[in-house]
């Protein structure tokens, strides 16, 4: 029986390849960068699916013009699907999964790590020492802001969210508010002693702000001016979500007349490209995309799309199909 045709926009945990050649015909970019727009359009029609990543811009000009593709899935590596434009895959008739669920832990672990870094000042520290700058230690030397016992604002009570403020609540002492979308059941709310609040009054009574709500056009700029100006002055914020969801000037501006005291990003709107601004903000500790960077979660992820690739070719609904 003929395999079907598989295309890997980016390289893969070494197991998880070999895991996809014993099954499919599989095709990896062993160039391991960035496909444009061409590239992926030719994909569509070539291969039965398309494994994307989140850098692997397919919106509707990947797909506007294709009468009949050859792909009838693509099976996203990685939660969030944002970057794909799913109206458009929908309409010439090709699903979309994820997967969810096995990078909570290690993306709460990277948020959790920011907010420390952010308040603690770790990466101004570590630069200055490796610099040869440090003098040695004196009472007002890098002087932070204590994190147990603070006020958490979590955006977004997805699965990530809730990972988040159980390491905050139950690690650190840390109050929990939360802003979500829709109401959110109270039994998971008092896991962790949680309140659901409308957004201004999240921002407003928090000493640090986690962003962990879906990226896309919805939420573009939705931390802007006008929502860093209600945030808590001398108040932090972090970003493991998408790099959409933060107005970035504004943040800048925001840190360097002194609002908010400093921020936590692992995400940026023009990735991999960081703008110049950010790179030169005192207060902000950057980190490349580290989310779900442990070998652990990125195996996990890489399997979750096979077995989702997997049921959909033999004829299922994949466990996490989203479109």
């Amino acid at each position: 029986m003929e395999r079907a045709k598989v295309l890997v926009t980016r390289r893969w945990p070494a197991a998880v390849e070999r895991r996809l050649a014993e099954r499919f015909d599989v095709t990896f970019n062993e160039a391991d960068r960035p496909m444009d727009v061409a590239a992926l359009r030719a994909a569509l029609t070539e291969y039965d699916a398309v494994l994307p990543t989140v850098t692997d811009a397919m919106g509707s000009e990947v797909f506007d013009g294709l009468a009949t593709p050859r792909c009838r899935l693509l099976a996203n590596y990685g939660v969030g699907f944002s970057h794909i434009d799913v109206a458009a895959a929908q309409r010439l008739g090709i699903a979309v999964t994820n997967t969810p669920d096995v990078l909570s832990d290690c993306t709460a672990d990277i948020a959790m790590t920011l907010l420390l870094m952010a308040a603690r000042r770790a990466g101004e520290g570590e630069r200055e020492l490796r610099a040869g700058q440090w003098s040695g230690w004196r009472p007002t030397h890098l002087v932070g802001t204590k994190v147990t016992g603070k006020v958490l604002g979590i955006i977004g009570y997805g699965r990530i969210g809730r990972e988040m403020a159980r390491r905050a609540h139950h690690g650190f002492g840390m109050a929990i508010t939360v802003y979500n979308r829709s109401p959110i059941a109270p039994d998971l709310l008092a896991q962790c002693g949680a309140r659901q609040l409308p957004l201004a009054e999240t921002l407003a009574g928090a000493d640090f702000v986690s962003l962990h709500c879906p990226g896309g056009a919805e939420n573009r700029h939705l931390i802007d001016a006008s929502r860093l100006a209600q945030m808590k002055p001398g108040a932090y914020l972090i970003n493991t979500a998408r790099g959409e969801v933060v107005d970035e000037a504004a943040l800048v501006a925001s840190i360097r007349k002194g609002h908010l005291r400093g921020a936590g990003l692992d995400v940026f709107e023009g990735e991999p490209r960081v703008s110049p601004e950010l790179l030169e903000c005192p207060g902000l500790v950057l980190l490349p995309h580290l989310g779900s960077a442990t070998t652990e979660t990125r195996e996990a992820m890489g399997h979750c799309a096979i077995d989702n690739l997997a049921v959909f070719l033999d004829g299922g609904d994949p466990p996490n199909r989203v479109a």
